[in-house]
């Protein structure tokens, strides 16, 4: 029997929260290993970084790339503010 997406419960906004944060917390330790800096730190820069926002902005379709390709925008966002 085939499901609707509205029963998916895959699709609740609960369990694409927690989708999220399980992503944001890996590109958070993929970032804090690029720069050699605490988790915490990494989490706190990503959290203040425009790649987070197009990251939670679904016109951006950021959401749908790889949890790398959203660590690169990431530097690549932070070598462009530090130059």
């Amino acid at each position: 029997m085939e499901r609707k997406n509205s029963e998916d419960p895959v699709k609740s906004p609960v369990i694409q929260e927690i989708i999220m944060s399980n992503r944001i917390g890996a590109i958070s330790m993929e970032i804090a290993r690029r720069l050699n800096i605490e988790p915490i730190k990494a989490l706190q820069l990503f959290f203040e970084s425009e790649t987070c926002a197009a990251l939670h902005d679904k016109a951006t379709k950021l959401y749908l790339f790889g949890d790398l390709y959203v660590a690169d925008e990431f530097m690549l966002e932070r070598e462009k503010t530090h130059e």
